[in-house]
This record gives structure tokens, C-alpha cells and sequence, in this order.
């Protein structure tokens, strides 16, 4: 398969005040993302999701070690204009992204800068907008959306540029669970239907069961990495560092403490149900 993200011994330290290098955010990271992937990252707070979210878009660059996006060296400075338009980046406040008082006028924001002719730009604009079920809303401003139609916007902004890869780091923090749901929902659209290889930082654990891949992080290390079934059953693993479980995988876990055998890999209510009528 066609690797998307490659990291080789990724390391990175943040400065202190001096300028002098201190906090180790990421401790030798190797990791393989492929193309048309979907990989749920999580982990506790100050585990170092969030920065090496940032090194898949050359936010922020390897102290040692190597990041490369679709083969591109992320530490060389030519690769930056093509690595970005490979991997976008959608953040966890879509305020922060959004640009224009039109819908439609900031999703062809990205491709007006990347000087698409006019009327590429219109199908993209109209193509993306749908793709995230936005298009009756493409005349609205956007300060009058609800949090989890302005994240679909943002996304639609990404999309319109054509990247090979999205990165979403805690894209539903800020949102009610209708609005997560809206989001979830597109992200596992896109990835299924158009192919988009997808990394998600969340911390929500529901929104990790459907990924392919799920990998968990602690103190700048990849502590654990597998599917959703072989990650979530090693529970007490998981709550050791913090972190919750499906509530599905907790009630099995549960019911099986109490000698009552289910799956301990289960991970939704259909699951669950069909287990408990047996």
C-alpha cells in the first residue's frame, strides 16, 4: 500500500523561555499511515496528539528524527507549498478558520490562493459544500451557523484545495453531541466514499470506534496501536493513563467481572444487544 505519513524516529522538544530545548513532546516516533486510512489518535492531555498532528502538516518541524507526507521530507522548505496541499488541517475552534462573511466566498478562499481558473473554483466550491451537506447554506453568513455546521464549513474549505489527506485535530471539542454527530458523520463519509485518508485526534472514545486503526498515546510514546476491537478490550491499560472506554466496552467489562460472558471486545449497543438475547 501507499504510505501517506511515514515518521522515523520523530522526536521533538519544545523550548523553554531561553530558547533553550526542554519538554520532550515526542520520544522517537515511528509510525505508518497509508493512503485511504482512517487512524483515530488518543490519549490524556500532554500526551502529544496535538503536536504530532501538527508535524503531518509542517506546522511544526522534527527536533531529530524524520516526517515525511506522501514521501516529502516535511524539513525541507521546497516541500512545503505541495505538503500542505496534500494534508490539510482542520482545528478544534472553526472560528479560527473561517475568513470570509460568505459560505461559499470562504470555501473558494484555498483555491483562489492556489490560483484555480474561476470556474474550477465554482464546481469545487458546489462539489465540497455538498459533500459535506452544507449546500442550502452556501449564501449564509457564517457567524449564523450552529458549531457543528461551521466545522462542515471548514471542512468544505480543506476539501476545496483537493488534499490527499485530512488531519482533524479535536474537531468536536467545542460542539453539542448533535454537532459531533454531523461531523463524524461527514469525516467517515468522506473517508469511505471519496478515499480521503483520514487521522482524527479526538477525545472521544465513540468517535474511535469506527476508525480502522486506533493508537494511543502517552507522554510523547506510542503506548499502544491496533483496531478498535484489539485496543478498547484492554481496558484496565486504558484507564491506567487516563483515558475512558466505549461505554459499550465498559458495560462488557462489567458484566463480565461479574462472571456473565460476553465479548470483551464489544464496542456498540448492536453488539451488545445481540450478545445479551443470545
Amino acid at each position: 500500500m501507499q504510505k501517506m505519513i511515514e515518521t522515523i524516529d520523530l522526536t521533538f522538544k519544545y523550548k523553554n523561555e531561553d530558547g533553550k530545548e526542554d519538554l520532550c513532546a515526542l520520544n522517537k516516533i515511528n509510525l505508518t499511515i497509508n493512503k485511504g486510512e482512517f487512524v483515530a489518535i488518543i490519549g490524556p492531555n500532554g500526551s502529544g496528539k496535538s503536536t504530532l498532528a501538527k508535524h503531518m502538516n509542517a506546522l511544526l518541524l522534527p527536533s531529530s528524527g524524520k516526517m515525511f507526507v506522501k514521501g516529502m521530507d516535511t524539513a525541507k522548505e521546497e516541500n512545503l507549498w505541495n505538503i500542505r496541499q496534500s494534508a490539510g488541517m482542520v482545528f478544534q475552534n472553526p472560528d479560527n478558520q473561517i475568513v470570509a462573511t460568505i459560505v461559499e466566498e470562504d470555501v473558494a478562499f484555498g483555491p483562489e490562493n492556489l490560483g484555480i481558473p474561476p470556474k474550477e473554483i465554482r464546481k469545487r466550491v458546489d462539489d465540497c459544500l455538498k459533500a459535506v451537506n452544507m449546500e442550502e447554506f452556501k449564501k449564509n453568513a457564517p457567524h449564523l451557523l450552529s458549531g457543528g455546521q461551521k466545522q462542515r464549513v471548514a471542512i468544505a474549505g480543506i476539501l476545496a484545495m483537493k488534499p490527499e489527506c485530512i488531519i482533524l485535530d479535536e474537531p468536536t471539542a467545542m460542539l453539542d453531541p448533535s454537532g459531533r454527530r454531523e461531523v463524524i458523520d461527514t469525516i467517515k463519509k468522506l473517508n469511505r466514499e471519496e478515499g480521503i485518508t483520514i487521522v482524527l485526534i479526538t477525545h472521544y472514545m465513540e468517535e474511535a470506534v469506527d476508525a480502522d486503526r486506533v493508537i494511543v498515546m502517552e507522554n510523547g510514546n506510542i503506548v499502544l496501536s491496533g483496531t478498535p476491537k484489539e485496543v478498547f478490550q484492554r481496558v484496565k491499560e486504558l484507564k491506567n493513563i487516563g483515558l475512558d472506554v466505549p461505554q459499550m466496552t465498559e458495560l462488557a467489562y462489567e458484566l463480565r467481572k461479574e462472571g456473565i460472558d460476553v465479548a470483551a471486545d464489544t464496542l456498540t449497543i448492536d453488539e451488545m444487544v445481540v450478545q445479551l438475547c443470545q
